[in-house]
């Protein structure tokens, strides 16, 4: 395998070669919260025949009759993260999706896709048993994702949507690219690592790119723009609470990356939060001394339920107390994921921050907990 890099703001593009043979993704403080998917600056890798049009900007060119990684028709796509899947069902390449990981529940089709990873978590672990084993893994323990090499091979992908920044919530695509040089397997890896609003919005263009869908990308971002504008307009003028994001319970972790701006724009002012970065450790002396006006509790990959259920058993913890409102959110659905439904986040903060201002487009989302 032969390898390139380029750097430019807001992306990591990795240039690689993989030979084709016939037959044949809890960080911790330094990598991000417990069960986080990726983030970081949103990048891609792409095959040498992409190269000249991908260092100069302009993948939709890259050859005539065919899409921008240089196939003629369909491409088929293989998605190793669930906002990927999101993404692609908003650009309306479903019938182009070929395979998707075990979390990819939405749009719910997605979930008669194949699915060619596993966890090797157990379910209804309690957060300080998946802190605990999340630590071992990423000290060198066993991975916490196992990719089935044979669905790999037998599905095909000409592309492959990963990300690079989080081992605990999806095959990062270092993985894949050992998988694929093992299998001798030709396939474009796209690393979506996104770190705030823009650079999700960011990723959604950057598929439509490779996939020759830019009109609809253009499209979804433009749609999504307005949804996050008219939220800003509605809570303008607004008092401002001062909001403490919660993303993990046992140990405690911040809001980090575009959570915080999923609170500004909702109409609060975040405490303790770590703008565009990872969420880290803290401490619950710390929110007591902050002492936050409210808190929203969005444990990652949690739905609704389940973030309830563990907000009763947090409601006596220093800075929770003395918080005048405790709000549980489907975190794993509005929260944690870099995709469009980010924006269906900010529209139910909005309405919990500030009752009556909007109308968010799904329901039960959210709820007050005290």
């Amino acid at each position: 395998m032969s390898c390139g890099e380029h750097e430019q703001p807001g992306f990591r593009v990795r240039v690689a070669q993989l030979s084709l043979l016939e037959g044949g993704g809890m960080a911790r403080e330094d990598l991000g919260s417990p069960w986080v998917p990726g983030r970081q600056p949103a990048g891609m890798g792409l095959g040498q025949g992409a190269v000249g049009q991908l260092l100069d900007g302009h993948l939709a060119d890259a050859t005539a009759g065919s899409n921008p990684i240089g196939h003629t028709g369909p491409v088929r796509i293989l998605s190793l993260l669930p906002s990927a899947t999101e993404i692609v069902y908003a650009l309306g390449l479903q019938d182009e999706l070929v395979g998707v990981t075990h979390e990819c529940d939405w749009p719910r089709e997605a979930m008669a896709k194949r699915a060619v990873t596993a966890s090797a978590l157990p379910a209804g672990a309690a957060p300080a048993e998946v802190d605990r084993m999340v630590s071992e893994s990423l000290a060198g323990g066993a991975p916490i994702y196992r990719l089935d090499e044979d669905a790999v091979r037998e599905l095909r992908p000409d592309l492959i949507l990963s990300q690079d920044l989080c081992a605990v919530c999806a095959v990062p695509s270092g993985h894949v690219d050992r998988a694929l040089d093992a299998l001798g397997c030709s396939a474009q890896v796209l690393s979506l690592d996104p770190a705030s609003l823009d650079d999700v919005l960011d990723c959604v263009v950057r598929v439509g790119e490779v996939t020759g869908s830019m009109d609809r990308a253009r499209s979804v971002v433009a749609s999504l723009r307005r949804r996050l504008g008219a939220v800003e307009d509605a809570v303008a003028g607004q008092p401002r609470p001062r909001t403490f994001a919660l993303e993990w319970s046992d140990p405690p972790f911040n809001g980090g990356h575009w959570v915080p701006e999923m609170v500004e724009r909702a109409g609060g002012e975040p405490v303790l939060a770590s703008y565009g970065t990872p969420s880290i450790r803290i401490q619950w002396e710390q929110i007591a001394v902050a002492a936050p006006d409210v808190v929203v509790f969005m444990p990652c990959g949690y739905d609704l339920a389940d973030a309830v259920r563990e907000a009763h058993n947090i409601m006596c913890r220093p800075g929770i107390a003395g918080a005048r409102a405790l709000f549980a959110v489907d975190a794993g659905s509005y929260c944690s994921r870099p995709g469009p439904r980010l924006v269906d986040g900010v529209e139910l903060l909005a309405s919990a921050l500030h009752p009556g201002t909007v109308s968010p487009r799904v329901a039960g989302g959210i709820r007050r907990v005290r």
